[in-house]
């Protein structure tokens, strides 16, 4: 039997300048999708019900493997030899190389977001403190409404509390006085 490995001799790597949109890495992930062994979302009651199985000690997963190669008593039931065990082993180390790669990723492009939102904020919020400062004189008073809707919108500006509503007083019964 011959090992041949899935990998590909070399990787392509794009071009350090080259820039994908957005809408592209999605389309390329897309693609990848239907590649993905066993892909897709589990609900979390089908989660919890598999966890615990899921999590067993890899000690006791060496252990149970090399009990299943010393006995067919044990290994029939199951329908698996030690073989079939350590090639599942194996397949889950290297699948938990993609996810550790693909949460890196995550994390990165979630990190790159939260820049691009500051950037953003940084600006609005420039532009909202050089608003008020225009609207204070008189040639820029067209700017009055644009400077309300942000103040409206500005979570930072403080919001009077509205009144509480007027509930009903609370009527207590009078006491009834003990008979004699």
């Amino acid at each position: 039997m011959t090992n041949q490995s899935e990998e590909p001799k070399s990787a392509v790597p794009l071009e350090p300048d080259v820039q994908l949109t957005p809408e592209q890495i999605v389309t390329q992930l897309r693609v990848l999708r239907p590649h993905l062994i066993e892909f897709g979302p589990l609900s979390v009651r089908e989660a919890s019900l598999i966890r615990a199985a899921a999590h067993v000690n890899d000690d006791m997963v060496q252990a149970a493997t090399n009990t299943v190669g010393a006995s067919t008593f044990v290994s029939s039931p199951i329908n698996k030899d030690a073989g079939a065990l350590r090639m599942e082993r194996d397949d889950i180390s290297r699948w938990r190389v993609v996810q550790d790669e693909l949460y890196t990723m995550f994390k990165g492009v979630e990190s790159a977001n939260l820049v691009r939102r500051h950037r953003l904020g940084l600006s609005v919020l420039q532009a909202y403190a050089i608003t008020r400062q225009l609207v204070r004189q008189k040639e820029h008073s067209d700017l009055r409404p644009h400077y309300e809707e942000m103040r409206r919108a500005s979570k930072f500006t403080k919001r009077k509390r509205a009144a509480p509503p007027d509930e009903p007083p609370v009527v207590v019964p009078a006491p009834v006085p003990p008979k004699p």
